[in-house]
């Protein structure tokens, strides 16, 4: 099951079929697509630059509780352990979620991105509803980001905007209960790293990127990723 969040809230619950019509979602996905001739800034430049203009302070983490099941498996060291196939997205989704809040400016999200070692995180409201997904590469998307040479102030301008100007939005959600193959039919579909796991109420209860299922896939020892 998946559905369809933005800013004015909820769009879309259904099925992978019915999503695959949803237009507002192929719309984005459209837009956000990165020009395969232009190659956007490098991470480390855009941190040097932020610090030389940085005057606010890295919003609050939200964390929740949880771990991530997988990589318990493989802490353990217990190769005696049965196999178990892994066919839905809660087997494989990470629960310890960093989230950015929507009123969060871009040179904060920038900061909580680089300091956590994530590559996106979902959007939410002070409540904890879904609204978007923001990504480390929509920061350094180059039709977004002034020129090296730019001013101070055109930088403090780009650092300063709020996050909901560049987030992804709207952006699909999967439920817990979804099997992993239509997971990733929809991260291929529509060129997303991940995708939130919220609940019927739209909060964000964990994460599941390309990474974890990959991660799933290459486990030693194997794991019988669909039985």
């Amino acid at each position: 099951m998946f559905a369809v969040y933005g800013i004015e809230g909820p769009l879309f619950r259904g099925s992978l079929e019915d999503l695959r019509r949803v237009e507002a979602v192929r719309a984005v996905a459209r837009t956000r697509a990165l020009p395969s001739s232009r190659r956007s800034r490098g991470a480390a430049e855009f941190t040097e630059i932020l610090d030389e203009v940085h005057h606010g302070a890295i919003t609050a983490a939200h964390h929740s509780p949880g771990h991530n099941p997988l990589a318990a498996y493989v802490e353990t060291g217990h190769p005696h352990l049965p196999r178990h196939p892994l066919t839905l997205v809660r087997d494989i989704m990470s629960r310890n979620v960093i989230t950015v809040a929507l009123d969060s400016e871009v040179q904060q999200a920038w900061r909580l991105l680089a300091s956590e070692g994530v590559g996106q995180a979902p959007v939410v409201t002070a409540s904890g509803a879904l609204v978007g997904l923001l990504s480390r590469a929509d920061l350094l998307h180059p039709e977004q980001l002034p020129s090296p040479e730019a001013s101070a102030l055109v930088w403090r301008t780009l650092l300063t905007q709020p996050v909901a100007e560049l987030m992804w939005t709207p952006i699909p959600s999967v439920a817990e209960e979804t099997d992993i193959r239509q997971l990733a039919s929809v991260l291929l579909d529509n060129g997303l790293p991940g995708l939130p796991v919220a609940d019927e109420e739209g909060v964000v209860t964990g994460f599941v990127s390309r990474s974890d299922i990959l991660r799933a896939v290459v486990t030693d020892p194997p794991l019988d990723l669909w039985g």
